[in-house]
């Protein structure tokens, strides 16, 4: 097929996600991935600087990956969990169960992060009822936070403009505010630690407000997607895990891009130094070579549907794919054999200062992330901090977007919250990746200002 016939089919048949549709809007191809970087139907290079969306942790292209997809879809392509079990399946339950901190050792296979956000709601629900706590259905989570379309999910999710169009949605989801200090609020302006405590005390503040017998758990990211890699300061994630334990309300950690290795660790909880009661997980559990997401649960939450009557009624057709999970079986044997987790925790510093070299153009605000997962926060006002109105953000913001593209570099324009540049690449890049695409995103936001 020509690049011509593929454009018009797309146009004509292919509704994409979170897309614009309509005369002139033809979506650019992507036709193969080789490494680090993705080549369109044209056969142009691109640095992929967002791994896909925060996925292909161990680069495009790897031929075992494709092998053992193949060498499981020979053996067995498919069968469900419901009630079966399937070598890949156990196999994977038992890794990444010994990956998990403490006792986080049961794991319910789905095919993505919504439906693993979704599955720990429903069963912190269930959890709670069959323990005698059956008003406790709330949840909290952080304004501009991302977790996910499913109904629950998108309840979660702390961004009105994506909920708007679905309301009404499923009740009982809380916000507080987020770690961002780049825009803390006075006087917690100044130091990092005092506002990490402020945030956490948010908190337990809704908890008292909802009631502590109505709320069931807390939903919150490592480092927080929506609005910009926002990382958590200095004793946040100790103070939110002692309310949750004074409040008997359960911590998920949602780490469906944070986990495998995107900020060093299997787990970024690890990173940060605390052991949730659920962790939802997804994108870099298979680098994207096949789908599949997983929610982790605390012994203690499984307890009750141990009694060989009790079921959690809550299922997907291809959770636990027998060969999504023997790719994934594979994929963490690549982490292993190659560092990548080191690789991250020892090469990330150098991200950060390479990104950091972009302070002397006016337009960058604020470089923050962890890991191989920053973002760049752009400004009208370097100074002052001041952020662009509705109006030139609808104007700079796809330009620049087109701008990055045209330049070889994906990476992505996010104003869910304040206009930032999010960048995550492959975990396999090192300090050529990093130059380069400093040396893009220079040349595209100088000729910005």
């Amino acid at each position: 097929m020509t690049t011509d016939d593929l454009s018009a089919k797309a146009d004509r048949y292919l509704w994409g996600h979170f897309a614009r549709h309509g005369p002139g809007i033809t979506p650019p191809i992507i036709t193969r991935g080789e490494g680090v970087r993705i080549f369109d139907d044209r056969g142009k290079s691109y640095l992929d600087a967002l791994s896909g969306l925060f996925v292909v942790q161990v680069g495009h292209g790897r031929d075992e990956l494709a092998e053992a997809a193949a060498r499981q879809a020979r053996t067995l392509a498919y069968f469900p969990l419901w009630s079966y079990a399937t070598p890949p399946a156990i196999e994977l339950a038992e890794r990444v169960a010994h990956y998990a901190p403490g006792d986080l050792n049961r794991v319910f296979f789905t095919t993505g992060g919504g439906e693993a956000v979704e599955t720990a709601w429903k069963l912190a629900k269930q959890y709670f009822k069959l323990t005698g706590k059956p008003g406790k259905y709330k949840v909290i989570s952080r304004a501009v936070a991302y977790h996910g379309t499913p109904q629950g999910a998108l309840a979660i999710t702390g961004v009105p403009a994506q909920k708007a169009p679905f309301e009404p949605l499923t009740p009982g989801a809380v916000k507080v505010a987020n770690t961002n200090f780049y825009r803390a609020p006075e006087p917690f302006n100044t130091d990092l630690k005092a506002f990490g405590q402020w945030a956490a005390e948010r908190i337990g503040e809704a908890i008292e407000f909802e009631g502590p017998d109505t709320v069931a758990a807390v939903f919150l990211e490592p480092v927080q997607n929506a609005g910009g890699s926002i990382p958590p300061p200095p004793g946040y994630f100790e103070r939110v895990r002692q309310i949750c334990d004074d409040y008997d309300v359960l911590l998920v950690s949602d780490e469906v891009i944070c986990a495998f290795g995107r900020i060093g660790s299997m787990f970024a909880c690890d990173d940060f130094g605390y052991v949730p009661d659920m962790i939802t997980c997804a994108k870099g559990l298979t680098s994207g070579y096949s789908p599949l997401g997983a929610m982790i649960a605390r012994d203690r939450l499984f307890e009750p549907f141990n009694d060989g009557t009790t079921t959690f009624p809550h299922g997907y057709t291809f959770g636990g794919h027998p060969v999504s999970a023997a790719v994934a079986l594979v994929n963490l044997d690549i982490f292993e054999r190659e560092g990548l987790n080191d690789r991250v925790k020892h090469l990330a510093p150098q991200l950060r200062s390479t990104l950091e070299r972009l302070y002397d153009l006016p337009i960058v605000g604020d470089v923050r992330g962890e890991g191989y997962f920053y973002s760049i926060e752009l400004v009208k006002d370097q100074a002052s901090r001041e952020t662009f109105t509705k109006e030139e953000r609808r104007r700079l913001l796809p330009a620049l977007s087109s701008a990055l593209y045209d330049a070889g570099l994906y990476c992505r324009i996010d104003d869910r919250g304040d206009p930032v540049i999010q960048l995550a690449p492959p975990l396999i890049s090192g300090q050529a990746e990093f130059d380069e695409i400093e040396a893009v995103l220079r040349a595209v936001l100088a000729d910005a200002l």
